[in-house]
């Protein structure tokens, strides 16, 4: 079979598999219930955000903080059976709009099903950010631009799409000695990552740049760097109802969203998600994955991982670079301003 013909069979693959998940979600959508809803309050022009969570109410202050001052307009959180008061957090919250469900998070495709439901009610025309409550967007000049501003310069390049890489950020020194206060900004108690140990290629089925490295895979992953972490993302998108993700905001469909980043031709510009996974609770966070067995698809591959951060370890090693702001990582080629600025 030649390329064209090659091209054309990948393209209505793409295009069936697509279909299976906008069906799949449409078939889970009974799966969440309604604790808030506010949407009725979300604007036309409104960026919205995405996130299921579960027992975050040590990092939600502090996100909302940061969304509400990157210009968000409305968040749309799932519960997925919290018990540390995130659920009555999130529910007294002006700008929210709350479901809550009990299912299973993995059998969820880690919640996607259940947001994509949301979006597929919610986001048709609206910028729309999907992320993780340990996950804060940033990019080129965020502190004077905000959301508002980076999608209507998106939208006058005629791009639908906005990507980021995902930099995990630690402490210096043993992970649970680290001082951290709910509301704080976890960054100052996260001060370090890894600069330059990465690599990408295409992914030769989804056709996006697949990137791996940082602290995890030198850590934890070092015997086994095929198997690290996913670091590209795609979180930023305006979206339509025939859009979903595939896994977690690594991949979505169709695969023309994919095209978000240029590291090398500096053309395109795109973010980083600060990874604020390393606070002190991270070892109990990770005793009770080790029981629950709901964040990975391979959970046998990813116990010795768990098992290893109930331990106390230290990320710090002499290679590790202190954050400094934007301006470094553009210059370190961990994002890229284009033409943005």
């Amino acid at each position: 079979m030649g390329a064209p013909l090659r091209n054309l069979w990948r393209a209505y693959r793409l295009r069936w598999k697509r279909r299976r998940f906008l069906f799949r979600i449409w078939r889970k959508r009974k799966q969440i219930t309604s604790i808030i809803d506010r949407t009725d309050q979300i604007a036309p022009d409104a960026v919205l955000a995405f996130a299921t969570v579960r027992n975050e109410m040590v990092r939600l202050p502090y996100f909302l903080e940061h969304y509400r001052g990157l210009g968000v307009g409305h968040f749309l959180f799932v519960d997925n059976g919290s018990d540390d008061g995130t659920t009555a957090f999130l529910a007294g919250q002006p700008d929210v709009s709350l479901w809550s469900t009990t299912q299973s998070y993995r059998l969820a495709r880690f919640g996607m099903d259940w947001l994509g439901w949301l979006q597929w009610q919610f986001g048709d025309g609206h910028w729309c950010l999907t992320v993780d409550a340990d996950e804060l967007l940033i990019y080129p000049k965020f502190e004077e631009r905000d959301l508002k501003a980076l999608t209507s310069w998106l939208d006058d390049q005629g791009q639908a799409s906005f990507g980021a890489l995902m930099l995990d950020l630690y402490p210096k020194g043993p992970l649970n000695d680290a001082c951290y206060l709910s509301g704080d900004d976890p960054v100052k108690t996260l001060a370090w990552f890894d600069a330059d140990n990465y690599r990408s290629q295409l992914h030769r089925y989804y056709g996006n740049l697949w990137v791996q490295g940082g602290v995890r895979e030198r850590v934890f992953f070092a015997d086994e760097p095929t198997h690290a972490p996913t670091l590209n993302k795609t979180p930023l998108v305006r979206w339509s109802w025939r859009y979903a993700y595939v896994s977690s905001t690594h991949q979505i469909l169709p695969a023309k969203l994919h095209d978000v980043f240029d590291f090398e031709g500096n053309s395109k510009a795109s973010g980083v998600l600060l990874h604020t996974k390393f606070l002190p609770d991270i070892g109990a966070k990770s005793s009770e994955e080790l029981r629950r067995g709901q964040h990975f698809q391979n959970t046998s591959l990813y116990q010795g991982y768990h098992q290893q951060l109930t331990e106390n370890p230290n990320l710090w090693y002499e290679g590790s670079c202190r954050y400094k702001g934007p301006e470094q990582l553009v210059e370190l080629g961990l994002m890229s301003k284009g033409r943005w600025v």
